[in-house]
């Protein structure tokens, strides 16, 4: 019989496969065991003061979160996961430190998320590999004096499961010659009618975690991860799910609307009516707004959340996954660490 031990203060839902005795602490919004079994005669040592356990990984996969901590501080734990590339039938170990130093959390990862992945219709244009990343996180975010847009030149988050966020895919309307699949690469920032890889008539080869592989093999989510909360059933707002470049958390869906549990919305709108050129562009793809590409949508404060797809609840400002566009987030509120740029 499979036992799942859950406190009110963690943020993450074990299975333990077998009867197991002297359970002895929970450790921040982590929850941490230190455990034997009638064939073992001790647990492993708990950290002295909350720290991160160095002594034993604690095993994440295919967990599901429900800490709304915003403090990266309360995420520190050493974490491994065992997955597999379903497509392929190769298994991987997923590797997360997460420790804080100052006023920094850093997040040390092998790329490789705690849930399998490359299964459905998903087709990689490159195999899945363990790729090595660092970022850091402030523990103290707060607003710049101005929005920063998204770019192809920094990373835009990473999730609590070591695996990043990178929304914008390097394809535009008639630029390169790989199929949309192959991500197109050519089509830098400032290029307009850029494709949408979330959107549905646009085929990037996702898996069902939104997700597919980038040239050097590194796993990365193009919007919501699905796995780390309950898409099934919520009774209860969405947790924190991972950290943007700016420091700001990034939470689920689900909202908690003075008791009701409902979908936050974003307050972006598909325009109406047929495509007009703009500065820039390149080639014109015509046609009608339709979604194929980021450009179809402009924010009109229709929902809940603002230009970056973000809002403050309970003294707390993060940005919320949605499933419309922008799926995650449009900008950032904050100031970006220069460990989310890539090739640094």
């Amino acid at each position: 019989m499979t036992r799942l031990f859950i406190t009110e203060e963690s943020n993450v839902i074990l299975p333990i496969k077998r009867p197991l005795t002297n359970c002895l602490y929970v450790v921040g919004t982590l929850l941490f065991l230190s455990c034997s079994d009638d064939s073992s005669d001790s647990g492993t040592t708990p950290p002295a003061s909350g720290g991160t356990d160095t002594s034993e990984a604690n095993d994440i996969t295919d967990i599901e979160l429900t800490s709304s901590s915003g403090d990266c501080s309360d995420y520190v734990g050493t974490y491994t996961s065992s997955v597999t590339d379903v497509n392929n039938s190769v298994n991987f170990t997923g590797s997360l430190v997460i420790a804080v130093s100052g006023s920094k959390c850093t997040f040390t990862s092998n790329s490789i998320p705690n849930h399998d992945f490359h299964d459905g219709s998903a087709s990689f244009a490159t195999d899945v590999t363990e790729v090595d990343a660092d970022f850091e996180i402030t523990t103290n975010p707060t607003d710049a004096s101005s929005v920063t847009q998204l770019t192809l030149e920094y990373d835009n988050a990473v999730y609590l499961n070591g695996a990043k966020l990178d929304l914008l895919a390097a394809a535009c309307y008639g630029v390169g010659n790989e199929p949309l699949g192959q991500e197109k690469i050519g089509c830098g920032d400032g290029n307009v009618w850029r494709y949408d890889p979330m959107y549905t008539g646009n085929d990037f080869g996702t898996d069902t975690h939104n997700a597919h592989t980038q040239p050097d093999g590194t796993y990365h989510y193009h919007g919501s991860p699905m796995a780390l909360f309950d898409n099934t059933d919520p009774t209860a707002a969405s947790p924190v799910i991972g950290f943007a470049a700016d420091g700001y958390p990034i939470f689920g869906p689900y909202i908690d609307d003075n008791g009701t549990i409902r979908e936050v919305q974003s307050g972006y709108t598909l325009k109406t009516g047929a495509r007009v050129s703009q500065t820039g562009e390149g080639a014109f793809p015509g046609g009608n707004y339709d979604g194929t590409y980021r450009d179809d949508w402009e924010w009109t404060d229709a929902g809940d959340l603002d230009e970056c797809n973000g809002m403050t609840v309970n003294g707390v400002y993060g940005y919320y996954v949605t499933n419309a566009f922008p799926w995650v987030m449009a900008c950032y509120k904050g100031t970006l660490d220069a460990s989310f740029k890539k090739g640094r």
